[in-house]
């Protein structure tokens, strides 16, 4: 392997920028030293937290974790700061249950398997808003483009969770939750450099009062990149990226008795492609638009409230790779346009303190069109996909119970209805049961989901418009425990997974037809241990047998075997390090080269990260990736880096 063409040195023009910056303003420091405050959200699934952490993911309403019966984790701020990740899909990796897999470098087609359970079969919002691309091909959002920039809190709930969330949550949710400003206003810049020529520029301002507060981030990435087609296979040349993103909240609090929130988040990209081998013209653009209003409301205090949103997500992406030497006669450009509407109306009644009553409705509409052009020697050829839509409107009711402080149980119940297909229930209960004496908490959950065939796989020239509903059935069972006063948090979850009536493509009918069943079952351990001052250490530890019930295979780019190890040291009251072990073990693919099946190689990755404040304001700080420089492939034929280091400089205001 070319390890020359792996590596980049940082940039002249970066390292002149950020001896700049660091010089003028360590000048102009006279306040003292401070530590910035951290998180006040704990580690999802710890008991240690249940008292003052809630998540709003498994009951659409905040509740304390410690009632939570659902498998629910939580990535917080001051997680994603001391790994100093920019780019969520690299935070998803270290979550128990989840297989991230990525075709290249930053910006390529990134997928997330949870439980066993296809990339589509995962619900993410941003905000409460669907992220899902309404004309790719299975519906699915393609994590390639996420940064961390202005995002709070990551929320990612295991499981069947239609009955809240409707069709596309058969696996579970993702939920991305952005900054809500607080005090008064505050900001800060940071300049960061490194592997294959990277730079990365990122900001933002937040703050608020009782009346309003507001938060505003952006970010800015470009990169040379390394070969998207694996260096091993011949390819050589590097496929960069860019990568723009703007997101904000406003909140609004009139009175005690409502709030209202805007929230939009808009991404630019581009990145170069490799058709399975270099191709210097092959290029996509992406961009991407969420914007969602929302209001709260107390219509009866301490007894009735209410909440009523608009959601919009609008993905688009262009495709093109004009003639060059590879291809002097060949030419592609192709287009495609997804939208998605959706309105939320929930009603909370708060019948008794131990019983909360939940019912809502929402309405989802789909809407996609793309076009195809193409020259070569056979001639042109041009293919139009007219605009086509679906909507599915859903009824959900749900009871939380609690008695004795000790057992909480939810149950729900949701009948959704489609355009095209008819009408779809679910329904879902879970249970936990906590004994404070003994630091023990016992959990169980139960339920179905469906998602509903995408636009391309009803109306495009594959499509089959008879298709039927995808359908699952899953349970999970475990426990959490503290020990040692607090000191060790530990639990552990079977689960078991069903899906029915999966969409592939048929061959023998070249459409997309329900041809599939498969089945998920596995093991999730995790353990936080606080062994001194500033110092926490997390393990996590995943089992999952996937595979099809047609076939007897198992399910491809899922791993059997993954665990991870992090680490995070603070010392000197200024200086932090943060050590990142994952494996991720032996999993079966396609060969690219064939088409054949084969294994992948199971591989170890390390990264290390580091920061040192020098004042209240200034902050150094340094990463490096993939610290033993392993190779390693996510997906068959595609390259992943190599060691690679970071560094920069973040200042506060």
């Amino acid at each position: 392997m070319c390890h020359t063409c792996r590596r980049r040195p940082i940039g002249r023009a970066f390292v002149l920028r950020l001896f700049s910056a660091v010089a003028v303003l360590a000048a102009s420091q006279v306040a003292p030293m401070a530590q910035e405050a951290s998180g006040d959200a704990a580690p999802g699934g710890e008991l240690s937290g249940y008292n003052v952490r809630v998540v709003v993911t498994a009951t659409k309403g905040e509740s304390p974790a410690r009632e939570v019966a659902s498998s629910v984790d939580v990535i917080t701020r001051e997680q994603i700061e001391q790994r100093q990740q920019t780019s969520v899909l690299e935070l998803l990796r270290t979550v128990p249950a989840l297989d991230v897999v990525r075709s290249g470098g930053p910006g390529r087609q990134t997928s997330v398997f949870m439980r066993g359970a296809n990339p589509e079969h995962t619900l993410v919002l941003i905000d409460g808003i669907p992220t899902g691309d309404a004309m790719s091909t299975a519906g699915a959002y393609d994590f390639g483009y996420l940064g961390t920039d202005n995002i709070d809190r990551i929320e990612i709930l295991r499981g069947p969770q239609s009955t809240l969330y409707g069709s596309n949550a058969i696996g579970g949710v993702i939920n991305v939750i952005t900054k809500k400003g607080k005090g008064r206003p505050n900001g800060f810049f940071s300049l960061e450099g490194g592997a294959y020529e990277t730079f990365r520029e990122e900001g933002g301002v937040n703050g608020g009062n009782r009346w309003v507060n507001y938060s505003l981030g952006f970010s800015r990435q470009d990169s040379d990149g390394f070969s998207e087609a694996s260096e091993k296979y011949g390819a050589t040349e590097a496929d960069g990226f860019g990568n723009t993103s703007v997101s904000g909240r406003l909140g609004i609090t009139p009175s005690g008795r409502a709030d209202l929130a805007v929230t939009f988040r808009r991404t630019d990209a581009t990145a170069d492609m490799d058709g399975g081998s270099d191709d210097p013209n092959n290029i996509l653009k992406t961009q991407q638009h969420f914007f969602r209003v929302a209001g709260k409301f107390a219509l009866v205090e301490n007894l009735w409230d209410a909440s009523l949103g608009f959601s919009l997500g609008d993905t688009s992406r262009m495709y093109r790779n004009d003639t060059d030497e590879a291809h002097p006669a060949s030419s592609d450009l192709s287009h495609y346009a997804g939208r998605t509407y959706q309105i939320d109306w929930q009603n909370d009644f708060r019948l008794h303190r131990n019983n909360t009553l939940t019912f809502g409705i929402d309405t989802r509409q789909e809407i996609g069109s793309s076009d195809y052009h193409s020259v070569s020697a056979w001639g042109p050829y041009d293919s139009v996909f007219p605009e086509e839509s679906t909507r599915t409107t859903g009824y959900y009711l749900q009871d939380q119970v609690k008695l004795w402080d000790a057992w909480f149980t939810t149950v729900g119940f949701r009948l959704e209805d489609h355009s095209k297909f008819g009408t779809e229930p679910t329904y879902h209960v879970a249970s936990a049961y906590v004994i404070d004496k003994t630091g023990t908490k016992l959990k169980m959950s139960f339920g179905t989901g469906f998602k509903a065939p995408s636009l391309y796989q009803i109306y495009s020239e594959y499509g089959y418009e008879a298709l039927e509903p995808e359908k699952s059935t899953g349970w999970d069972a475990g426990f959490e425990q503290v020990l040692a006063r607090g000191k060790v948090i530990a639990g552990a979850s079977y689960f078991s997974n069903s899906f029915d009536n999966l969409i592939d493509f048929d061959y023998a009918t070249y459409a997309y037809m329900n041809i599939a069943r498969a089945r998920s079952r596995g093991l999730e351990a995790s353990a936080t241990v606080t062994p001194a001052d500033g110092v926490t250490l997390r393990a996590n530890y995943t089992y999952t047998d996937a595979e099809n019930i047609d076939t007897g295979l198992d399910l491809l780019r899922r791993a059997r075997h993954k665990f991870g190890v992090n680490v995070n040291y603070g010392f000197m009251e200024n200086a932090e390090l943060n050590l990142d072990l994952r494996y991720d073990g032996k999993r079966p693919d396609t060969d690219y080269a064939t088409y054949a099946r084969t294994d992948l190689d199971g591989y170890v990755n390390v990264n290390l990260a580091g920061a040192y404040k020098l004042s209240g304001q200034v902050k150094l700080f340094g990463r490096v990736e993939n610290l033993f420089d392993r190779d390693y492939e996510e997906v068959s034929g595609y390259g992943s880096p190599g060691v690679s280091a970071y560094g920069g400089v973040r200042i506060s205001f």
